[in-house]
């Protein structure tokens, strides 16, 4: 494969980025330039750049995947709690009919792939659900800062079976009726206690099975 510079680096970061967020790349897991080299089928120079622009983004440190611990948990879920809150808070204000029909979908979705024990599709749906709620707070600094911490979240139910919390959907619903209803504290208040629970029960997860 003969590709530009540009290119190169463009390949080599998603093709690098892929395996980190699918788990073939494991927490932990010492990158080695030459030998990504050999196996993308570019020089070194964009393995290099890619790897940087992945330390930027928390996936790699000191050129190993990010093997996040029980306390990265928190302060990830920390930052969530406040924008995420907050972006509800804005869903309630700002999010049209359009939007909302379409929020709605997503826990229909939940809930039919919970029932048909379709878990791949039921993390996905949540994802959308979150993903709808956050691009309303119409601000793209905290849109970025949440896909990061969203993003290095994922790598932790690659490990743990984060979605099997009850009322899961439940506490969705709240929240889209919440924001339906233009009720904008009471938005963020749910999506808060929400998120809080989510840490709760993974950090009992966590304790329960002795990882950390």
């Amino acid at each position: 494969m003969i590709l530009d510079k540009k290119n190169a680096q463009k390949f080599a970061y998603e093709y690098i980025r892929e395996r980190i967020l699918n788990g073939t790349y494991s927490g932990g897991m010492k990158l080695v330039e030459e030998r990504l080299a050999d196996e993308i089928g570019v020089s070194r120079t964009p393995i290099r750049e890619a790897i940087k622009t992945l330390e930027q983004e928390g996936l790699i440190k000191k050129k190993q995947v990010v093997n996040p611990t029980a306390q990265d948990l928190i302060y990830l879920y920390d930052i969530r709690i406040l924008l995420e809150g907050f972006s509800a808070k804005r869903a309630a204000k700002y999010m049209t009919p359009d939007k909302i029909k379409e929020l709605e979908s997503t826990i229909t979705k939940s809930r039919s792939s919970f029932l048909e024990g379709q878990s791949k599709e039921m993390y996905n749906s949540n994802q959308h659900f979150h993903e709808l709620i956050i691009n309303e707070c119409q601000n793209p600094l905290i849109i970025e800062k949440l896909e990061e911490a969203r993003t290095i979240f994922h790598l932790f139910s690659l490990r743990f079976d984060l979605y099997s919390r009850p009322n899961i959907i439940e506490e969705h619903e709240e929240i889209y009726n919440a924001i339906k209803d233009k009720n904008e504290e009471l938005a963020g208040e749910l999506m808060a206690n929400h998120l809080q629970k989510d840490m709760n029960f993974t950090l009992e997860y966590i304790g329960r099975r002795g990882q950390y």
